[in-house]
């Protein structure tokens, strides 16, 4: 779609945002190039300043661009597919070609509330560790991970180095532990103070609530608890059509 039907049943301003999502998608605008200005679109498509404005606003609001305050509108980068499989968080960056980092928020042991007593079927005030890192990609931060491990399990790792390196690699290469199995689920929610400073976004911003049991030989051996932000994550997933009965 290079032009603006105006007979067709799609709204105007929906018509602009498909144009300018083919020419993101194209290579026509690149990631952090400018879009055309609004007096641009408005004479190359014959719209209204208004219905300019809602189909940026459309794309803004889905990620596909941001505003820059007094410079103007641009592409923004393609955000990055949640991984719905059992991978850490380094491999995933790895495989993606981005570089990952891990910077040290807080470590310490606690006794297992009730919750983490019955996920990790325990008596209440079993040792716990828990480890919170900001993760990036390429210098960029991504997420907040909260990982809850068995201390049983990992006796001494609150005094390892976990700057820049994986968990999940060195608890396998350090204590003989792999995760063979897990669950995970994922809600919607709105950054804290906290989170959006860390984050380096703003406070109220959207991020994806992820929670994850990790299972070794059949015992549940790690929980995490992160925080994503949802404008450089999206979630995919297959769909199939389950043979019908005869």
């Amino acid at each position: 779609m290079t032009t603006i039907d105006p007979h067709s049943p799609v709204p105007k301003y929906f018509q602009l945002r498909a144009i300018l999502l083919d020419m993101i998608e194209g290579s026509e605008l690149p990631v952090d190039a400018p879009i055309p200005s609004e007096r641009e679109l408005c004479g190359r498509y014959g719209l209204s300043r208004m219905t300019v404005r809602q189909g940026v606003d459309q794309l803004v609001s889905e990620g596909r661009l941001y505003r820059v305050p007094g410079k103007g509108t641009f592409v923004a980068r393609p955000k990055i597919e949640m991984p719905l499989r059992l991978v850490s968080f380094t491999e995933d960056m790895l495989a993606r070609g981005l570089r990952p980092g891990a910077v040290d928020l807080d470590r310490r042991t606690v006794p297992a509330d009730a919750r983490l007593a019955r996920i990790f079927e325990v008596e209440p005030g079993t040792p716990v560790h828990v480890i919170e890192r900001l993760r990036t990609a390429d210098g960029e931060p991504m997420a907040l991970e909260r990982s809850h491990i068995l201390a049983s399990l990992a006796p001494d790792l609150l005094d390892r180095r976990l700057a820049d390196r994986s968990l999940y690699g060195v608890l396998e290469a350090v204590y003989g532990l792999v995760f063979d199995a897990g669950d995970q689920t994922i809600d919607a929610g709105l950054a804290d103070a906290a989170e959006a400073r860390h984050l380096q976004i703003s406070r109220g911003s959207a991020v994806l609530l992820l929670q994850r049991r990790s299972y070794s030989g059949g015992v549940c051996a790690e929980l995490g608890v992160s925080t994503y932000r949802a404008d450089r994550y999206q979630v995919h997933t297959a769909l199939g059509n389950p043979p019908k009965r005869t």
